[in-house]
């Protein structure tokens, strides 16, 4: 960078001598994992080298257990989605999608939000891309409509399950590739015990997969492609919206505006251009989702659950609006102040990881495949394994607990499963969880000596063009306008089948 000093030997060799971080070495639970299949890597290995460079590697993973999640699913697929209610519960595999697949039209060929359902829901309640996933799988189901309806909705999980796994191998390759030295972080996504329960209930992983390649092209300073990516998940799903926010802000103390203008176009013409053709010829069912979102009721997994039990008393729909976005802009607010005020300025990965599990927190619903907005950037945000794997441990008793408790609630007078009082304390660990990585994160923006990926010195690997940029806004006594820089690394590239490069330099 101009007006900076060239990388002295000294800083060269020390940068060539580690040029990935290898998570052994850092992570005492990584290291003690890593018992199972040999050990630590030695001082000498040649990383990236050979036909299994990392990217490889978490991909095969990935691959590896979303087969297991499949597996895991068997005793519904078989039967359980199609006699009764309870037994896909008591199993724990239950899936929105083949029930979807005939009580939103699908099997009767209808097109999505613009033709009219019979029943309740009068059209598809979903954003108008993941619809499009939806109407694709469809149109891919080859099954004749002679056959029986059960093996047309088995066919239908299936073919799903491959477009899925398609996306959570997306969302591992870009993990691995967002922070170039550290792509053995990936496979705390595909380990999560939680992505593999919950890959297959619904289809967020679509929003997920395209919310993770926007964060890798904002890392490589595409801000543009960064834009559209971030556009096309909003128009799969709301939560990638919520990343502009804290972007915003980072800009806004980094002095980068122009390039938070160009992402915000790019994102909003992708989003209108999925949209546009929908909300002209078809505006009732493209309202669908959004009047839906607003007229749902207290539902499973939030804490206005909780307090509705407890004490007794509904709490109008209304109400719980509005205190919801209360609590987010608060939330928000104090997010937006952290960013502006901290000494250093925090990653973007933190603070998209924060807004994110803010809006989890405070929603009027939180259903188990939810968990799948969090992880990537949960693995960005701190990649530590004994806390992701304890936040990890919460989600899946919050993901046994719903399971149990609808078993319990539909299964007569056996009462099978989990009391009210039960599916409390699991809906207080989801949430205890959540607050537990958030607090971690605080403290790792207010003390960046802790953060992990800020260890090996560098600043904001998925950041782009805020990596090593010096601050133009600051709020605070204490914040340093001048003082953010730090020594960061171009490199090393992690691509598919090569070996990692890179040289050193001091950006800022």
């Amino acid at each position: 960078m101009c007006g900076m000093p060239s990388p002295s030997a000294e800083d060269t060799s020390v940068h060539q001598e580690r040029p990935v971080v290898r998570p052994t070495d850092q992570d005492e639970v990584a290291a003690a994992g890593s018992e199972l299949f040999g050990g630590r890597v030695g001082r000498w290995a040649r990383l990236g080298d050979g036909p299994l460079t990392p990217v490889r590697v978490v991909a095969l993973v990935m691959i590896g257990m979303f087969a297991l999640g499949m597996v895991q699913k068997i005793p519904c697929y078989e039967w359980a989605w199609f006699r009764g209610a309870t037994s896909q519960y008591t199993h724990a595999c239950y899936s929105d999608i083949p029930h979807l697949f005939m009580g939103r039209g699908f099997a009767d060929g209808l097109v999505p939000y613009f033709d009219r359902l019979s029943g309740d829901m009068q059209y598809l309640e979903y954003p108008v891309l993941t619809g499009v996933f939806m109407q694709v799988a469809a149109w891919l189901t080859l099954t004749p409509d002679s056959d029986p309806i059960q093996q047309r909705e088995q066919m239908y999980w299936m073919v799903n399950a491959g477009m899925l796994m398609i996306c959570a191998v997306v969302i591992a390759v870009c993990t691995v590739r967002t922070h170039r030295r550290r792509p053995w972080d990936g496979l705390l996504v595909a380990l999560a015990p939680a992505f593999v329960l919950t890959a297959t209930i619904n289809w967020d992983l679509l929003a997920v997969a395209l919310t993770a390649a926007a964060m890798l092209m904002w890392s490589r300073g595409r801000v543009l492609a960064f834009g559209v990516l971030i556009g096309l998940a909003t128009a799969a799903k709301l939560y990638p919206a919520l990343l502009l926010g804290p972007l915003l802000v980072l800009c806004w103390r980094a002095g980068r505006i122009r390039e938070f203008g160009t992402a915000l176009l790019g994102a909003g013409a992708a989003w209108l251009v999925v949209n546009l053709p929908v909300m002209v010829f078809a505006p009732e069912g493209w309202r669908k989702f959004y009047t839906f979102s607003q007229e749902r009721p207290i539902d499973f997994g939030s804490f206005w659950l909780i307090i509705t039990q407890r004490t007794g008393k509904p709490i109008d729909v209304e109400t719980v609006n509005t205190a919801s976005v209360v609590l987010m802009v608060v939330f928000c607010a104090g997010i937006a102040g952290l960013a502006l005020s901290a000494a250093r300025r925090p990653r973007f990965a933190q603070l998209a990881f924060l807004v994110v599990a803010a809006f989890v927190l405070t929603n009027k619903v939180y259903s188990p495949q939810y968990v799948l907005w969090l992880i990537p950037l949960a693995v960005l945000a701190r990649p530590a394994w004994r806390d992701f794997l304890i936040w990890q441990a919460c989600e899946v008793m919050y993901f046994l607990g719903i399971w149990s408790y609808l078993a319990y609630t539909s299964g007569g007078d056996k009462h099978q499963g989990l009391p009210q009082e039960g599916y409390q304390v699991a809906i207080a660990l989801h949430l205890l969880g959540t607050l537990y990585l958030c607090a971690l994160i605080v403290r790792d923006i207010l003390q960046p000596e802790k953060d992990p990926v800020r260890g090996d010195g560098s600043d904001d690997p998925s950041g782009g063009v805020l990596d090593g940029a010096p601050d133009a806004f600051v709020l605070g006594p204490e914040a340093r306008p001048s003082g953010h820089q730090a020594l960061t690394v171009t490199g090393p590239r992690v691509e598919w089948g090569g070996t990692p490069t890179g040289t050193p330099t001091r950006d800022g």
